[in-house]
């Protein structure tokens, strides 16, 4: 699959259940680049969500994970944060470590794939690659 959108994210320890806390996925920051990754919700409705089928690289093993815009603060809560969820037993089955990186790729026809890459093994960049906060890249393909 050649992917026409990629973007990686750092995992925490909170990401992969080390602190011992329940936290519904990880966070999404809310930077346009890596929104326009995923589908536009609708914002007027509460905590609307999307379920996302990811394919591994061997194009067989498939995972599905929730994109959800958690507005409650605009329905009388304290949230406003994206976050993708459902991930626990994917991170589980790769045995992910604090420092692993999360790659999540879309090709042109919109098939997403999701890799999991070990902090151990350096990554090679290139000059396109735009840092964000959080631990979030863009790769610029």
């Amino acid at each position: 699959m050649t992917s026409t959108a990629r973007i990686t994210k750092t995992l925490s320890a909170n990401d992969v259940g080390e602190t011992g806390g329940h936290q519904a996925g990880i966070l999404v920051p809310k930077e346009q680049e890596i929104l326009s990754f995923f589908p536009a919700l609708n914002s007027r409705e509460k905590n609307p969500r999307i379920t996302l089928v990811f394919r591994e690289p061997d194009g067989i093993t498939r995972w599905d994970f929730n994109f959800i815009y958690y507005n409650n603060r605009f329905f009388g809560g304290t949230r406003n944060e994206y976050r993708l969820t459902c991930m626990t037993k994917y991170f589980r089955t790769r045995s992910a470590e604090v420092g692993d990186l999360i790659i999540l790729s879309k090709d042109a026809e919109g098939r997403l794939r999701v890799e999991l890459k070990r902090s151990n093994i350096p990554e090679i960049t290139g000059d396109d690659v735009l840092v964000l906060s959080g631990g979030w890249k863009v790769i610029r393909i």
